[in-house]
């Protein structure tokens, strides 16, 4: 930082005079540079900003006239050495100063002023390096960014992190896209910022994001910084940094969706510790300020274009937009994510209207995202999985990995399809989907119903169904008889064929868990290959 004439005053070669301050006004002036002179008027040397030195021979003369001049040309400070001469300066002097608001000093010791001079520049000189090389490392560190192809927190938190300043980028509607706090909670910077942004009566250091005439948003440091000229270099290098990344990732997604999906991974990676702090970017970017809220997973079918990412890319915005709209129709609002190929992750702060459940609504919701989600032409085999309930925002987050479970049991299971499934609606089926390809479960249910389903193959009948109606009814062959159409002696004949054939006990509790749980796998098989 380039010195002040406090810096200089304790510079160890001044001290070294025995410096009296007899006028302490302005002393955190910075000092530009040093100069030597015993003229009486130095208007048309002094360019403003420097520290003069001198012997004091003017001083005695004309004190009023030789400050004030000084003062005129820019002068930041006055030091005299009085050495070991014995002629005193008027009484007035201190006074004078102190009146201009000039800092004097004088030193009662013999001083080179060579060696006051060298040890001031070195100072400058110093500085000047560490800014050209602070200049250097911004530079370098935003190109490297942009090589990697960042999210938008991620410049946010690279500018913030550079000055160690809270960094906030807003849209142009003040609605605050990515934040980075320093020294502070997110829920203090961000307490009633819409206002506050609008009103800009606040110190704040501000740089428009975007092309001349085509700037989308604004990157703020919410305060006064400590170094704005660096702050100001760091937040114009992000501006560059952030509309780079704008033309890059055009097309592909918004910049609302990209600042939410960010927000869900920095909370998921453990980025943002404190809910409070989460919850305060969460509505900042729209989201219901008070609780309850639902993690929520949408499956969407694999799509025929798989291996074209293009054609990837644009049908995972088609379903984000289709939910987004659903949501945002119904009055609901949400942050959401796009996870993986076909699949986008929300967290939902539900509106439940007078004359409805929270099921009811939901079930609304659903037949609103499939209807949304088939218009545009990817799949009509869409799953909408709801996670357990959380107060905080940051709580709901971490549930989608519960809700993402579920979604990926409930699309490859058989059956009809349900408005929306929850983890009591999978339970042993998703554990069995989950694990159905790997070869010790599989290895399982090939030896608990082999024989019966080579003689199904072999003689055509179904007597897999028996014995799943069977399994499915806890062993009440009145209400299998019913369902299946057959007399009691007829479905007796059947069930003794069977156990013969599979060797086991049917009365036996162990024997029926687990025959069903080999028939689960089963199913579990043909869900997968059919997805």
């Amino acid at each position: 930082m380039i010195p002040t004439v406090r810096d200089v005053i304790a510079l160890p070669v001044v001290q070294a005079g025995l410096p009296e301050v007899v006028s302490s006004e302005h002393l955190d002036s910075p000092v530009r540079w040093v100069h030597v002179s015993e003229m009486a008027d130095l208007s048309g040397l002094l360019q403003g900003g420097e520290l003069v030195l001198t012997t004091g021979s003017a001083l005695r003369d004309a004190p009023r006239a030789y400050l004030e001049g000084m003062k005129r040309a820019g002068a930041v400070g006055v030091v005299v050495e009085l050495g070991t001469r014995v002629e005193a300066l008027p009484a007035s002097v201190a006074e004078v100063a102190q009146a201009l608001g000039l800092p004097l000093v004088l030193l009662h010791r013999q001083t080179r002023f060579v060696e006051v001079t060298e040890a001031v520049h070195r100072l400058i000189v110093a500085d000047q390096y560490e800014e050209l090389a602070f200049a250097h490392r911004t530079h370098q560190t935003f190109t490297d960014l942009s090589m990697r192809r960042p999210t938008l927190a991620d410049i946010v938190r690279a500018a913030a992190e550079m000055i160690n300043e809270s960094v906030v980028l807003e849209d142009l509607s003040h609605q605050v896209l990515a934040i980075s706090p320093r020294r502070e909670p997110a829920t203090a910077v961000l307490d009633d910022w819409q206002r506050r942004s609008r009103a800009m009566t606040e110190p704040w250091i501000t740089t428009p994001v975007g092309p001349r005439s085509e700037e989308w948003g604004r990157l703020i440091i919410p305060h006064r910084p400590e170094a704005p000229a660096r702050a100001t270099t760091v937040l114009e290098r992000a501006a560059q940094a952030l509309a780079l990344h704008r033309m890059a990732e055009r097309g592909r997604s918004g910049l609302e969706h990209q600042a939410q999906s960010g927000l869900i991974d920095d909370v998921l990676g453990g980025r943002i510790a404190d809910d409070r702090d989460a919850a305060a970017r969460a509505a900042a970017l729209g989201l219901r300020a008070d609780g309850p809220y639902l993690p929520v997973t949408v499956r969407v079918g694999a799509s025929a274009d798989r291996l074209d990412p293009v054609a990837v890319q644009r049908r995972n915005i088609r379903i984000l937009d289709a939910v987004v709209h659903s949501v945002k129709s119904q009055g609901h609002s949400a942050i959401c994510s796009i996870r993986r190929d076909g699949e986008v992750s929300l967290v939902l702060a539900l509106v439940v209207r007078r004359g409805m459940t929270p099921d009811s609504t939901l079930t609304r919701l659903a037949d609103g995202l499939r209807e949304a989600i088939s218009r545009g032409g990817d799949t009509d085999r869409v799953v909408v999985a709801i996670g357990a309930d959380a107060e905080a925002f940051a709580d709901a987050v971490h549930g989608l990995r519960e809700s993402t479970h579920v979604a990926d049991v409930a699309l490859s299971m058989s059956g009809a399809q349900r408005p929306f499934v929850r983890a009591s609606d999978v339970r042993l089926r998703g554990l069995l989907t989950l694990l159905h390809d790997d070869p010790r479960v599989q290895t399982f249910a090939e030896t608990e119903l082999k024989t019966l389903l080579i003689h199904d193959a072999d003689h055509g009948e179904d007597d897999t169904a028996v014995l799943r109606g069977y399994l499915e009814l806890a062993g009440n062959k009145s209400a299998l008889a019913k369902r299946l159409h057959m007399s009691r002696p007829a479905l007796y004949s059947r069930l003794a064929s069977i156990q013969r054939r599979l060797g086991v006990d049917l009365d036996d509790g162990e024997s029926m868990t687990s025959l069903h749980v080999a028939l689960l796998i089963l199913d579990a098989q043909h869900g997968a290959a059919r997805n």
